[in-house]
């Protein structure tokens, strides 16, 4: 897949099993996973490089982007403004 214009290619963290504690969350109970690391990032927008490259991990928001499923992953298609911080 290759994106186009501003647009990044996120594969989520997988949602956590389990609190620091040690409580078991049941998959109703999972929070929607906000991090992720970037698989594939489009060429920009007029003359606007892109900030996030391949490989970094990132913060965004609970619901941005499209959720797509391809080849049994699923991934996020977003616009880079999405994307909240590089950790």
């Amino acid at each position: 897949m290759k994106p186009i214009a501003d647009r990044v290619i996120i594969k989520p963290s997988p949602a956590e099993d389990k609190t620091k504690g040690g409580i078991i969350i049941p998959d109703t109970a999972k929070e929607k996973p906000q991090r992720g690391e970037v698989v594939a990032v489009g060429p920009g927008k007029e003359g606007n490089l892109m900030t996030v490259t391949v490989g970094d991990i990132v913060l965004y928001g609970k619901y941005s982007g499209q959720e797509i499923n391809y080849e049994g992953q699923d991934y996020l298609i977003m616009r880079e403004d999405d994307i909240l911080v590089i950790l």
